[in-house]
């Protein structure tokens, strides 16, 4: 298989909707280590301050569900839910209604917020699976078309490595949480280049998609000869 044989649409939506599956599951993990607890509100922090691993933030989250034991447990379910469905039926005939309805669910048993703009951009992905692409064939020119086309996987790549870029910098300048916020503030700043990538991925993978099929359309057609030879 090579790049160009990739649906980059599919591989977008697959690959945001399992990653934001392990993202809702790792914030169900952290929620269980809290114990059964009644949350305060609707808005709850996933990972306690004395637990958190990561140097930004604390994976702000929101619950319906009293108890932080359970909607951790609901969170990592629902999390192997999406990253099923994600992997395995979001190309089918509903494969974005039932994935954006994992993702309301998700977002209401603790998945948290962060998750929450993968699974958006894989259902935008998901939608366009199956569809020919007629109104982004018409407003991107040849040129910016291919342009996009080649750097729709380094966009794909950055999408899904940034998060862990932000981790590993976080060990290595041995970055601890900063209860002032500061720390928080900054990683709000550093998602929006993250989000960028997100759009872009999905802007790229669609025209990496209308450039393979348009290869395809070029392909000479064997029927005819493959029906001489059998006459």
């Amino acid at each position: 298989m090579t790049l160009r044989s990739i649906d980059a649409v599919k591989a977008t939506a697959v690959g945001f909707g399992v990653y934001a599956g392990l993202l809702g599951m790792e914030h169900g993990y952290f929620e269980t280590l809290q114990g059964n607890v009644v949350p305060k509100g609707l808005k709850i922090l996933a990972v306690s301050p004395s637990e958190l691993p990561f140097p930004f933030g604390h994976e702000p989250a929101m619950t319906v569900v009293p108890s932080l034991l359970v909607t951790g447990i609901l969170a990592i379910s629902v999390g192997l839910l999406i990253i099923l469905w994600s992997a395995a039926f979001l190309h089918r005939q509903y494969g974005a209604a039932v994935l954006l309805l994992l993702s309301v669910l998700l977002l209401l048993v603790g998945g948290g917020f962060g998750p929450l703009s993968l699974l958006i951009a894989s259902w935008i992905g998901a939608t366009r699976i199956n569809q020919p692409l007629t109104w982004w064939r018409s407003h991107l020119s040849v040129d910016l078309r291919q342009a996009l086309a080649k750097l729709w996987l380094w966009f794909f790549a950055a999408a899904l490595l940034w998060v862990p870029a932000e981790f590993a910098a976080g060990q290595l300048f041995d970055l601890k949480n900063d209860h002032r916020q500061m720390l928080t503030n900054l990683n709000l700043m550093l998602s929006y280049p993250m989000l960028a990538f997100f759009v872009l991925s999905l802007i790229a993978g669609f025209a990496h998609k209308i450039q393979r099929q348009m290869s395809l359309d070029k392909l000479p057609s064997t029927t005819g000869s493959e029906a001489a030879l059998s006459a």
